[in-house]
């Protein structure tokens, strides 16, 4: 393939989630007006390399994706090219998979190739740096746990679905006097808990950051069932440990291979129920917080990331990973922004605002 303009390839990789189509539609318009074709890899990483696979893209074909979930790209969350097994074990990618990479990228004459991620698919696009492929890093998560970026889009829509699922689950929860526990997602970080369970009024948020117990758990049921109020509602991030210090996983952790997080709510309401002898219930919220349009706040940034990636490259500011400083949008090294997952600061003005509200985070502050 050989273009008359420049030629700018974009995938996307790992998870989806609300705004890979925004942060597509906006790399393509912009390559547009600085006179860059572009094309996609499909399937993420895997589209690069044996067979390769892509599709060309215009503001023709990407016109009406901007309130669209999901990827048109597609995307591959497991695959020959995966770069992490956690929270910090880090794999190196086979040299032949790079060099198969690179030469597509001479092949078809991209200069500057566009991966849109979260930490695992960034730590590719790193060792793509390293290797002197030229690429481009968009941070990108429901998670919201790269700390090189105040917020990754797809965080707000995450939790907006969680914060409605409360809000729904909040008057069934008073119309039988349950107990209703609500599992999000967030892996090792309890953002999305933490944000949904302050939007949507719960009673008890538990996070990955916070030890609990289920002692503290049961007292704030039984303080809220001293004053009349016989229901609450809990959120549990799926990564917040047991007072044991357990995980609950839905698979074996296995080495070389990323723990399948699932199921405390279900340990958690169960143990509740046992001890109070109240009626309790379980929602795994699960992909649900992944699909669906993007919030306003997602297509905005999802823009702006988009549209200054395009700019790296024409600046051949190569090894970059967008990021947002509140107000601006700037860049840093990709190695820096892989190098520390954002936590919840259990000092944090967040979880002190929950506390001002009288919200339990299991503990005994």
């Amino acid at each position: 393939m050989k273009n008359q303009k420049p030629c700018i390839g974009i995938l996307t990789s790992g998870g989806d989630c609300p705004g890979l189509n925004a942060v597509i539609r906006a790399a393509v318009l912009s390559s547009e007006r600085l006179g860059f074709s572009c094309i996609g890899f499909l399937r993420g990483y895997e589209g690069l390399v044996d067979p390769v696979e892509y599709m060309p893209l215009t503001p023709a074909n990407t016109s009406g994706i901007l309130t669209q979930g999901g990827t048109i790209l597609g995307s591959t969350n497991r695959g020959r090219f995966a770069a992490t097994t956690g929270e910090d074990n880090r794999l190196s990618i086979d040299p032949s998979l790079l060099a198969g990479v690179a030469h597509t990228v001479r092949q078809l004459d991209v200069c500057g190739l566009i991966c849109i991620g979260g930490d695992g698919s960034l730590a590719i696009a790193d060792q793509f740096h390293q290797f002197g492929i030229p690429v481009v890093g968009v941070p990108k998560t429901i998670d919201n746990d790269l700390g090189a970026t105040a917020f990754t889009f797809g965080f707000d829509s995450a939790v907006s679905a969680a914060t409605d699922a409360l809000d729904r689950l909040r008057t069934t929860a008073a119309s039988h006097e349950r107990i209703m526990v609500l599992e999000v997602m967030g892996r090792h970080a309890g953002w999305i808990a933490l944000h949904a369970g302050l939007a949507g009024g719960a009673d008890v948020i538990l996070v990955p950051e916070i030890s609990w117990t289920f002692e503290s758990v049961c007292q704030k049921i039984m303080d809220r069932e001293s004053v009349g109020r016989r229901d609450s509602l809990l959120v549990v991030a799926e990564g917040a440990t047991l007072p044991t210090g357990d995980m609950v996983c839905r698979t074996s952790i296995n080495v070389n291979e990323q723990v399948k997080l699932g199921g405390i709510g279900q340990v958690v309401a169960g143990e509740i129920a046992q001890r109070l002898d109240r009626q309790t219930r379980t929602v795994v919220l699960g992909h649900l917080q992944r699909g669906g349009s993007p919030t306003t706040f997602d297509r905005v940034l999802a823009t702006e990331f988009g549209v200054l990636a395009v700019q790296m490259i024409h600046e051949g500011r190569f090894g970059e990973m967008v990021c947002y400083r509140p107000p601006e949008i700037e860049s840093v090294p990709i190695a820096s922004a892989i190098k520390r997952l954002s936590r919840v600061d259990p000092n944090g003005s967040a979880v002190r605002t929950g506390r001002g509200l009288g919200i339990s985070f299991g503990d005994t502050c």
